[in-house]
């Protein structure tokens, strides 16, 4: 039991570091296609970007499956796949992006500094210049800013409006620059 557990938070783990590379190179290089989506404003319910999530759901509900016909320790990796899943749905749909009706704004705490550095990671046109390319984890906010203006030779002149993270239609409020 203990070593399943184990097995289930490394796959967390892994899955995050994962993420962070497939993000940066794959979402915004060759697999822009469908998460361009993502980076603009949604016109209904899903996205193209939502593709990936049932292509990882899909590896995982195998790996369950496989796992459970003897090839153990699969369904533990699945299992911890699943989750990661969730909690990516809860933090990223849900936190920053409102895709479900749950209204919070962090205001302090790795919530906020989670919710500021996807906003950031939102606030350039395209797929070139994006910082913060994590789902769980967020670098320092002031690392991602001095970031921002490497990249783009100044402070970003103005917050995009109409992207994925904009509320309403509003640009970023003065609470979330903090």
């Amino acid at each position: 039991m203990i070593l399943n557990t184990l097995i289930v938070l490394i796959t967390i783990v892994l899955m995050e570091l994962f993420s962070i590379v497939a993000h940066k190179y794959i979402m915004h290089g060759f697999g822009w296609g469908w998460h361009r989506s993502h980076h603009e404003p949604r016109t209904g319910w899903f996205e193209r970007n939502d593709l990936y999530a049932v292509v990882f759901a899909s590896l995982a509900i195998a790996l369950i499956y496989f796992g459970t016909e003897g090839r153990h320790p699969l369904e533990w990796i699945g299992a911890g796949m699943t989750a990661y899943g969730f909690l990516y749905f809860v933090a990223h749909d849900g936190l920053v992006h409102r895709r479900w009706p749950f209204q919070y704004t962090p205001r302090s705490g790795y919530l906020k500094r989670l919710y500021q550095a996807h906003r950031m990671h939102h606030a350039v046109e395209g797929k070139e210049g994006a910082v913060s390319f994590g789902f769980l984890y967020a670098p320092p906010v002031v690392e991602l800013k001095r970031q921002l203006r490497a990249l783009h030779d100044g402070p970003l002149s103005q917050p995009r409006r109409g992207a994925a993270t904009d509320l309403a239609g509003a640009a970023p409020s003065a609470e979330d620059a903090k």
